[in-house]
């Protein structure tokens, strides 16, 4: 088989109402984003960490709001706004050998976590980087975002055309495990693994399902050729080295297995001009555009084709990529963007602060109250419906060559 640049072929944009424009599902060439967290007493200018140890210890680099984008509002900016009195702004809206190898066991080190501003988040193994808690609250934003994930492809949890009869599954970066186990339900005949920095996942889980403590950012320690597919979702923000990664993924999979990403860009707009520059909606990519830049790990895959540049460097071959925008809110007037974008606002709702705290009062320099002012600008600008907002998604799908194929 040939290495042929995927289709663009788009399917045609569900029919919209002449004032809301609709985002279009996908392309055939082929991201996420909760209850606010308690009012500080005080303003702390750094975030405060504790390990399980109970030492405490502040993190310079924020100590000043300093960025290089100056299409970054400050985070003074949001308390300068008009007081947002309605209580609703704030509340849920209901809906090798062994000192190498990079897998690890259950020990008391990987079960220990640390609290920053009250949420919970893996201890820093290595280069590993994980920014999302690991505490319920967030775990149930993520799984939301499952729901949204398998809505936006016509309910299936894969794109790749792997068979009915696979036999070895990886899920790189499991997170909450419920993707591996709704594989493993899909697939009873298949042994299917999940592996995450933190061990977060359920105990009761599908007899043909396993889950692994594993830093993949460390050179891999499964045998050559021992999966015939393998998924990973959602890694943005955490992967200095996605050529790297998809390298140890070329070489894990049996020839002619596949291998299937999917991530999400950071940068919420529109097609319409409902999102401006200076909305709450607009500023959440910026800035994590700008962390991106300072901890080196970009926010900015999609932007970047980093999927399809480091499937080809690795050697993949029969390339096919899809791309979709995924709504914020129930605006589209198709039934299914709507339900998507429903269920989309109930994740990023249910949890801004979760997704912003790590990195936002670490490298950015904000604090708490500002987190929290600015993620209640957020709800209320989602709440309102007059911002037609979505963020692409992308999904990179690529075969390893069978022996003797030319990749």
């Amino acid at each position: 088989m040939s290495d042929e640049p995927a289709s663009t072929a788009t399917p045609a944009a569900p029919k919209a109402a002449p004032s809301t424009p609709q985002p279009e599902t996908s392309t055939a060439k082929s991201t996420p984003a909760a209850t606010p967290a308690e009012k500080p007493a005080t303003i702390a200018p750094v975030p405060v960490v504790t390990t399980a140890t109970g030492t405490t210890s502040s993190t310079d680099a924020a100590a000043t709001q300093q960025t290089s984008d100056p299409d970054i509002l400050p985070a003074s900016h949001w308390l300068n706004q008009p007081q947002l009195n309605d209580e609703s702004d704030y509340e849920d809206s209901a809906y090798g050998d062994d000192n190498a190898s990079s897998t690890a066991s259950l020990t008391a080190s990987i079960l220990e976590y640390r609290t920053v501003h009250g949420r919970t988040y893996h201890s820093e193994r290595g280069n590993a980087q994980s920014w999302n808690p690991n505490d319920s609250q967030h775990e149930e934003t993520m799984d939301i975002l499952h729901h949204v994930s398998t809505l936006q492809q016509d309910g299936k949890l894969f794109l790749a055309p792997i068979k009915d009869n696979v036999k070895r599954v990886l899920d790189v970066g499991c997170g909450t495990g419920i993707w591996a186990i709704d594989f493993a339900d899909q697939f009873p005949g298949a042994e299917v693994i999940g592996v995450d920095l933190s061990p977060q996942q359920p105990v009761w889980i599908p007899p043909n399902l396993r889950f692994e403590v594993d830093n993949v950012t460390q050179p891999w320690t499964y045998q050559p050729g021992s999966f015939d597919y393998i998924y990973m979702r959602w890694l943005v923000g955490t992967m200095p080295d996605y050529t790297a990664l998809f390298k140890e993924v070329f070489t894990a999979l049996e020839p002619g297995g596949y291998f299937e990403s999917k991530e999400s860009s950071a940068v919420i707009t529109s097609d319409d001009g409902t999102v401006a520059d200076d909305s709450a909606l607009a500023q959440w990519g910026k800035c994590f555009g700008e962390v991106g830049k300072k901890i080196g790990r970009s926010f900015r895959v999609i932007e970047e084709g980093t999927q399809r540049k480091a499937m080809e460097e690795a050697g993949f071959v029969d390339l096919q990529e899809y791309d979709f925008k995924t709504p914020l809110g129930a605006w589209p007037a198709d039934d299914k963007l709507s339900e998507i974008g429903s269920y989309n606002q109930l994740a990023l709702e249910r949890d801004a602060e979760g997704f912003v705290t790590f990195l936002w009062t670490r490298e950015l320099g904000w604090s708490m109250p500002e987190v929290q002012v600015y993620s209640a600008h957020l709800r209320r600008e989602l709440r309102s419906g007059k911002h037609h907002a979505y963020y692409p998604q992308k999904v990179l799908i690529g075969r390893k060559p069978t022996d003797g194929e030319v990749s």
